[in-house]
């Protein structure tokens, strides 16, 4: 025998009867190099003992002797029907012994061979196939050895070589084609041509639309799992040969273009197909940290089983034209140990009604003043105020239900009110009935309130003011950093001084550097606390929620495709919880340091004191510079970096105790790069930049007011 005409993962099945393969046999019995495995007479003692007991012909089936190269081995083995019929005898009656030969006509190929290796594997172990064609270009590694149940005798090897030779090993008559180039332009046809069923387990989006156009085309159906949450998907190919592929998930995508396409262009359609709401939260968060902590997702045997033992009941529903549809399921144990439960006998008991009461119309609100306060801007859009108008007089007081943890001591609620009090000065004064304004905390139901007594006057300045006050939104494109000239810094600063606040803007390089540093790292801890990140997920409102009039609209992010997607995953308390467990989680800073690093200056507002009248008094000047800013034509936002209104080391466990000492290094840091004085607090931050309008505009809710006019 010449041994470089055996392939190098297939057995080489020798007839004792033939005397070419006895004379090969001979051979090997007496190389001293090779192992002679014979243990013959078992396995004919248990062909005889099988029930019913196998008839004469196949008792009396001559042996044969399977040598296997790679491992320098002879092995004595039944005759081919002999050894199927003891092989797979447990099998029976999940499987019948008809339904057993059904399946042996079957031609599977399985496409990347990680995941794919078991997956194979299992359809051998368990005989759903007479034939397997296994494409893999890539080679086993010592860290796939956490999935795929190879040896370190295989390092090195082409995957689907690996996975063909342990097969082999447990049937050496199962025929095994190997593609070691893997699935390509040029091997796609000699893949699929002659399947019944294709498994794809590849990595690249541009092979997975590949071979399903390929295979839809061939009406070949096409089977996966994937090692997360046990997900299944059945494409039905043959069924439904006008079936979109990949479930219709990839709509809108060009597939001609995919593999053309950047990664991170990829990236949405990819987290779209995946459905990345319901991704693990470990692999979510892990999804995160790749390139950081990680490597590559992770990946785990057990999970690989799961999809492995799934995929092989699916085969065998199409083998056999049992019922299976096209779709995608989740076979998750982990969710199933969740259920465990004492067994009940007890009747369930019947539901109970659920009745709820309509919300109180809003009342019906037109007057321009109160609208003017309506309008101004607050944490989160939260719009933490209650409106009273009457005849002679308007207050804004703060509603405490409104808060929430970074609104520390409702210092950010102040803020938000004392900017509703300066709209309020601009409307009165635009219509020539400005008054006196009070201020007073600790009142009875609330910890501030703001009233402007309506009179005769008028302030032409502020009047001026009143169309700008009325566009004044947020701006979050990231945009384009430019020179702030002198007479804009010059006004901003007057502005802010005359309403009783100081202006710092940081323009330098270097200073918005080291401030990008410091709200990355703020809010990658907003992210990883969960009280603060599951505030911060209830202000977002999407197309179609009940309550669009509060909250931040997820299209006011002026989010690309990718950052979108994202947020399916970057809103999972479950994933922040992992990345807080690790420490992990660096990305989540990002983009709030790219934005900053995008900014043209940092508007730094600050005011003498820290009661909440003079938070107040920081609100409106926060108000009269963004107003002035975007008429100077500037693209405004405001930044809230965790530690803002935090005063102490008490108010920094507040808002994270897991983070306070971090909390606390990052608040005198900026402290520091701002230059305040100890009497100094910060009222709130403004990104200036160039850019263009925003996508949509934030709404405000009429609940907030109520009005004593006739």
């Amino acid at each position: 025998m010449d041994e470089r005409t055996v392939t190098a993962h297939s057995a080489q099945i020798l007839d004792p009867e033939e005397p070419g393969d006895r004379l090969v046999l001979d051979r090997l019995r007496t190389d001293p190099t090779v192992e002679v495995v014979d243990r013959l007479d078992a396995q004919l003692a248990n062909l005889r003992g099988l029930h019913p007991p196998p008839d004469s012909t196949l008792l009396g089936e001559g042996t044969r002797w399977a040598y296997y190269p790679w491992r320098r081995a002879v092995v004595a083995v039944l005759g081919p029907r002999g050894f199927r019929a003891l092989r797979l005898d447990r099998n029976r009656n999940n499987i019948t012994i008809a339904e057993q030969a059904r399946l042996s006509s079957l031609t599977i190929g399985v496409a990347g061979l990680s995941v794919g290796h078991v997956i194979a594997h299992t359809l051998a172990v368990q005989g759903l196939c007479g034939r397997l064609r296994l494409a893999d270009f890539d080679h086993l590694e010592l860290s796939n050895l956490n999935r795929v149940p190879a040896t370190v005798f295989d390092l090195g090897l082409n995957k689907a070589q690996v996975a063909a030779r342990r097969i082999a090993e447990l049937d050496p008559y199962l025929a095994v084609d190997v593609l070691d180039t893997g699935i390509t332009a040029d091997t796609i046809d000699a893949f699929l041509d002659g399947l019944d069923i294709a498994v794809e387990e590849c990595d690249s989006l541009d092979m997975k639309v590949a071979l399903r156009l390929a295979a839809r085309d061939r009406r070949i159906p096409v089977l996966m799992a994937t090692s997360d949450r046990g997900r299944v998907d059945v494409e039905r190919f043959d069924q439904h040969p006008e079936r979109p592929i990949m479930h219709g998930l990839l709509d809108g995508l060009d597939v001609e273009l995919v593999a053309g396409m950047s990664t991170r262009d990829k990236l949405p359609h990819m987290l779209r197909y995946d459905e990345a709401e319901h991704i693990s939260a470990r692999t979510a968060a892990s999804l995160i940290e790749i390139d950081r902590s990680l490597s590559t997702w992770p990946q785990q045997a057990s999970d690989v089983i799961v999809g492995a033992s799934a995929l092989a009941e699916a085969v065998r529903r199409i083998g056999l034209g049992e019922h299976l549809r096209s779709g995608r399921c989740r076979i998750d144990t982990g969710w199933a140990l969740d259920q465990l439960r004492e067994v009940d006998t007890a009747q369930h008991r019947p539901a109970r009604d659920n009745d709820q009461g309509d919300d109180p119309a809003a009342p019906a609100v037109d007057d321009t003043i109160v609208a003017a306060a309506m309008r101004a801007p607050s944490g989160g859009n939260s719009q933490p105020w209650r409106i009273d108008a009457q005849p002679t007089e308007l207050t804004i007081s703060i509603a405490t239900e409104h808060t929430s943890t970074m609104d520390v001591g409702f210092r950010g609620s102040a803020v938000a009110v004392g900017a509703a009090l300066y709209n309020v000065r601009i409307a009165a004064a635009a219509r020539g009935v400005l008054g006196p304004v009070t201020v007073s905390e600790d009142g009875a139901g609330s910890p501030l309130r703001a009233t402007m007594h309506f009179g005769t006057g008028s302030d032409p300045a502020l009047a001026d003011l009143y169309e700008p006050m009325l566009v004044r939104e947020t701006n979050r494109h990231r945009g384009t950093p430019q020179p702030l000239d002198d007479q804009t810094t010059k006004l901003l600063t007057v502005t802010a001084e005359r309403e009783g606040a100081r202006l710092h803007l940081l323009t330098g390089r270097d200073e918005l550097s080291r401030a990008a540093t410091i709200f990355g790292a703020a809010d990658r801890i907003r992210y990883l606390t969960p009280h603060l990140h599951a505030e911060m997920v209830s202000e977002l409102r999407w197309p179609g929620d009940p309550d669009p009039d509060t909250g931040i609209d997820v299209r006011s992010l002026e989010l690309d495709a990718s950052d979108l997607a994202l947020m399916d995953i970057v809103r999972r308390a479950d994933v922040m919880a992992y990345l807080a467990e690790w420490d992990a989680g660096s990305a989540l800073g990002d983009g709030m340091r790219d934005e900053v690093l995008a900014s043209s200056a940092l508007a730094v507002l600050t005011v003498t004191g820290g009661r909440l009248r003079d938070y107040a008094r920081g609100g409106s000047a926060v108000e009269a510079v963004w107003i002035v800013a975007q008429r100077e034509g500037l693209a405004v936002r405001p930044l809230s970096p965790v530690f803002l209104h935090a005063r102490n080391a008490a108010d920094l466990n507040e808002l994270s105790a897991a983070f306070r000492d971090e909390l606390a290094r990052l608040q005198d840091g900026f402290a520091r790069l701002i230059a305040t004085d100890s009497e100094e607090s910060i009222v709130l931050v403004l990104r200036l930049t160039s850019a263009p309008p925003p996508s949509v505009s934030s709404r405000r809710s009429p609940s907030r007011v109520r009005s004593g006019r006739p």
